[in-house]
């Protein structure tokens, strides 16, 4: 088979240059919009919500390559507009370089049902308020015929790709082809709780969302959200909202910036990106920057390569985002990205900031089981302890400090305080002279409840009003002074150092050439880190100084962990892009480890250090310090009740 050089590979051959005819230039601007049925379902559903819909319906054929029906109860078409709607570059959304600017709308281009009918049989029926019926107008010949119908318009593509058959091989299945119009319209009804969606498929319904509210109601959106996602998402998602202020004397320089929306708590991250949705005045959109600021913001509690769910609508000056960016209108170019991501990070970092130990005292008749269903044997200590009535008299509170100090290896006056030195250790006490017990701690006062036991020297087992709490405690502490190391940094200013502590007596271990060279390296960051290292000799290093925060760490350990993270940022500038890997390190080894046997006091001490610390329901690597277990699961698991 011998080969034909084409034009472009043959320069002696020359073509002249023509207008391309204008149903070639509809069918190539068609490659561009409609890649797939769900396109023609985004854009025509975009027309719909612009027409004042609040009613859409859409039904389907064959996952829509056969039909595609969408119906609106909106303001509808004049007669006289029918053809000039299947126009190129034919709209209602602008109409001068200023309108463009500073769009609206859904839709502004009129490239759509231009594109659609050029590869498609398309068909628009539509009525407007006041007329004494509606007008059928057939794309492909143009011929306009009354018909009836209610107020409103209808827009039927039967056959896609008819007229481009090569495109329609690269289409997937009728199953494939249908998720992806189902996920087109559940894009749009995350954002729209005003308006209800229908969706029909060979004659049968697929999903319904029914209107739950006015626009911008904050209840509207949450049952809309429940409603798509699952209530689950709700359940497991902290509200956002969140606003940037205007630069004072220069508001038309930095405009509002207003964020809300849900953001998943880490629990509910996923393998998959597939519940992230952004948008931005109304408009979903895939954007770097979004994904990327809203990613930075679960950076330190999110474990491995999860990802994070969130819906997030963005609101900002129309004139400072540009829309015209992608023929799809997925893609968006903001004036300041600086300024969006910051806000977005921002808003999601504060609503996941406060710890959800606080979500978990709600009144506990919603989860004990009820009274009535308990056996007639039972006493009434057991009765107590369900209801999470508070008993003074119960053995595992009358523990004095030298019971407690017998319990362990370590008197309690030479105990070392690991929790961060918040409360001051209890006056020694013998065995002839008992200590007055401690009061008993309310149950109520506190989410993470008080301290009944440690297992296996690594779970701190708590009781609270709603049944029982178990807590990691070395993962909860490395959370707490992991904060607390990242607080002091971000008031250190103009390059002073963290507090930092000098060692009664300094700590020097045997190095390897390589720790010793990054020590000599980087002595001014481990200074601004609050750490003193110097050589002693060429094998041995001396640790004379350690942050504030971690002086009753181990020194050695923290030294070379630190120096390890060094070592692997040589050649970048480690204090302003690693500091919170090297905190994180050093949170890590200056958290209590496993098998450190803690004092009552000691235990619930932590647990109000948790209660009152960001972020502290997961621990820097995105592990979770605490689970509850419910009365009711309890009581599940022993049968009671039944």
């Amino acid at each position: 088979m011998n080969f034909d050089p084409t034009p472009l590979s043959n320069p002696s051959h020359r073509r002249p240059i023509r207008e391309l005819p204008d149903t070639l230039i509809s069918q190539i601007a068609a490659g561009e919009v409609v890649e797939r049925p769900a396109s023609v379902v985004r854009e025509l559903v975009d027309n719909a919500l612009d027409a004042g819909a609040s009613q859409i319906t859409v039904r389907l054929l064959a996952g829509g390559v056969r039909l595609i029906s969408v119906e609106d109860d909106g303001s509808g078409i004049l007669p006289e507009e029918l053809p000039i709607a299947l126009k190129r570059h034919a709209t209602s959304k602008i109409g001068s370089l200023a309108d463009l600017e500073s769009v609206g709308t859904m839709g502004f281009r009129g490239e759509a049902l231009a594109a659609i009918n050029a590869i498609a049989d398309c068909a628009l029926l539509s009525r407007v308020s006041g007329q004494a019926h509606a007008y059928l107008l057939e794309g492909q010949t143009g011929e306009i015929t009354p018909v009836a119908r209610s107020t409103g318009t209808t827009v039927e593509v039967k056959e896609l790709f008819f007229s481009t058959p090569a495109r329609r091989k690269f289409l997937k299945t009728d199953a494939t082809e249908l998720a992806h119009c189902v996920e087109a319209v559940r894009r749009h009804a995350l954002a729209r709780p005003d308006v209800g969606f229908a969706i029909w498929h060979e004659g049968k319904l697929v999903e319904q969302w029914r209107r739950c509210g006015d626009l911008g109601s904050l209840p509207a959106l949450e049952q809309r959200l429940a409603d798509v996602l699952g209530s689950d998402f709700v359940e497991r998602s902290v509200w956002v909202d969140f606003s940037t202020q205007a630069t004072p004397g220069r508001p038309d320089y930095a405009p509002v910036i207003k964020v809300w929306g849900r953001a998943g708590i880490p629990d509910a991250a996923r393998s998959r990106a597939d519940q992230q949705f952004c948008y931005v005045n109304g408009r979903f959109v895939r954007d770097k920057v979004i994904t990327h600021a809203a990613r930075s913001a679960y950076e330190d509690v999110l474990h491995g390569q999860r990802q994070p769910v969130y819906a997030l609508y963005i609101e900002l000056d129309p004139t400072r985002v540009d829309v015209n960016v992608h023929p799809t209108k997925i893609e968006v170019r903001f004036r300041d990205s600086r300024e969006v991501h910051q806000a977005v990070r921002h808003a999601v970092e504060s609503a996941l900031a406060a710890p959800r130990a606080g979500q978990t005292t709600t009144d506990s008749t919603a989860t004990v089981a009820n009274p009535a269903t308990w056996s007639a044997q039972e006493s009434d200590e057991e009765q107590a302890l369900a209801r999470g009535v508070d008993r003074s008299d119960r053995p595992f509170i009358q523990v004095s400090y030298a019971q407690t100090a017998m319990r362990f290896d370590t008197p309690v006056g030479h105990r070392v305080n690991d929790m961060g030195a918040l409360w001051a250790p209890p006056p020694t006490a013998t065995a002839a002279a008992p200590a007055e017990a401690p009061a008993p701690l309310p149950v109520g006062d506190w989410p993470l409840g008080r301290a009944l036991a440690q297992l296996k020297g690594i779970y701190i087992l708590a009781e609270n009003t709603q049944g029982l709490v178990i807590v990691d405690m070395h993962a909860a502490h490395e959370r707490i002074v992991y904060e607390r190391l990242k607080t002091q940094w971000s008031q250190a200013q103009d390059g002073s150092c963290l507090p930092s502590q000098p060692l009664l007596i300094p700590a020097a271990f045997a190095a390897t050439p390589l720790e010793v060279a990054t020590a000599e390296s980087h002595t001014a960051t481990l200074m601004l880190l609050g750490l003193d290292i110097t050589p002693f000799s060429n094998k041995t290093l001396v640790v004379r100084a350690v942050p504030t925060t971690l002086a009753q760490g181990d020194a050695v350990a923290l030294a070379r962990s630190v120096l390890t993270e060094l070592a692997q940022h040589e050649a970048s500038n480690v204090v302003q892009r690693a500091h919170n890997a090297l905190l994180g390190t050093m949170a890590c080894h200056g958290a209590v480890r496993a098998n450190r046997h803690l004092t009552l006091e000691e235990m619930n001490a932590l647990l109000r250090q948790m209660e009152a610390t960001e972020r502290s329901d997961q621990c820097n690597h995105g592990r979770p310090t605490w689970r509850p277990i419910s009365l009711r699961e309890l009581d599940a698991l022993f049968m009671r009740g039944r």
